[in-house]
């Protein structure tokens, strides 16, 4: 594996742990397919050369060796996120993976907090620490707004519009999306504002216009919102694999079982395809069966006929 698939692998790894907010498994498992991948190639080849041919007589080599369909469809899979990937960051212009297609063996649902979690998390940020008031900021422009955690660290001031309620973000492919806020995101990111600005912090030059900044007067990483929302969760208690997106995740599902509708959705949470956004069509079971029971007209007859047999 010559030297730029392995940086670009080392930085894709880092993304699907602070973006994508997968799990430990998911990871190695993900990481190990580029790489195998990787390692079946000419040395010369690198991440902006492969092509669809490479790819595909790479899947043919994995049906000849007797691989399990659901261990190629896994294969396939991480393929296409890490090239996915490579067009998010401008590695490379288009995505040879994206005519190849996998089994389809269903989907991953995203792990997803309930509201008292979330609200559990919150009563845990110390206010007396002079970056309380930022932290509770972060958690309800995560859990408010949706956004993913590389829009928060880049988010700056002038893009966000607090008396009308809205924000202005560059997301995947620098697309720009308005994004409305919730009217507790917008209650205390003006807070942190009004303590921030009293407070006269020192900020690095360079940094005047973000939104969020560090000790050090610096803009915020992903690792660093990735620390602040693990250390909340562990202090809250939560045994759950969360991330900064595992709160994108909760407000898409919490907005869906609320009523809203999906196609708003997506234009909130900035997906290119509805058919991403469809993931969070992940009601329960017991939440349908009841569905049923309440409203379709069969029951409805049954509940009348035993009424008038009474």
């Amino acid at each position: 594996m010559n030297g730029e698939f392995t940086s670009a692998l080392k930085h894709y790894r880092a993304y699907l742990l602070l973006e994508r907010g997968l799990s430990e498994n998911t990871r190695k498992a993900y990481g190990s397919d580029v790489e195998r991948f990787a390692q079946w190639l000419n040395p010369d080849v690198t991440p902006g050369t492969v092509t669809r041919d490479h790819l595909e007589n790479f899947i043919y080599e994995l049906h000849d060796a007797g691989i399990a369909p659901r261990s190629q469809a896994r294969i396939i899979s991480g393929l296409k996120s890490f090239f996915r990937y490579l067009t998010i960051e401008n590695i490379r212009p288009d995505d040879p993976m994206a005519m190849i297609e996998a089994p389809a063996i269903g989907r991953h649902l995203p792990e997803v907090l309930s509201v008292d979690e979330i609200d559990a998390m919150v009563t845990a940020i110390d206010y007396s620490d002079p970056l309380g008031r930022r932290n509770r900021a972060i958690i309800e422009m995560l859990y408010g707004s949706g956004l993913r955690v590389s829009e928060l660290c880049t988010l700056e001031r002038r893009r966000v519009f607090l008396d009308q309620g809205f924000l202005s973000v560059s997301g995947k492919g620098s697309k720009e999306r308005m994004v409305p806020m919730s009217d507790t995101a917008v209650e205390q990111v003006h807070a942190y504002l009004d303590e921030f600005d009293r407070s006269g912090a020192t900020v690095k030059p360079g940094e005047e216009d973000y939104l969020f900044l560090n000790r050090r007067g610096a803009h915020l990483t992903r690792v660093m919102i990735f620390y602040i929302v693990r250390d909340l969760a562990e202090k809250a208690g939560i045994r759950k694999t969360i991330s900064p997106h595992t709160l994108r995740h909760s407000f898409a599902t919490h907005l869906l079982e609320g009523g809203a509708n999906l196609r708003a959705i997506q234009q909130m949470l900035g997906h290119e395809s509805i058919a991403t956004t469809e993931i969070y069509l992940h009601l329960d079971n017991t939440h349908l069966r009841e569905e049923i029971l309440t409203h379709h007209p069969r029951n409805l007859q049954r509940v009348a006929l035993m009424k008038n047999t009474k």
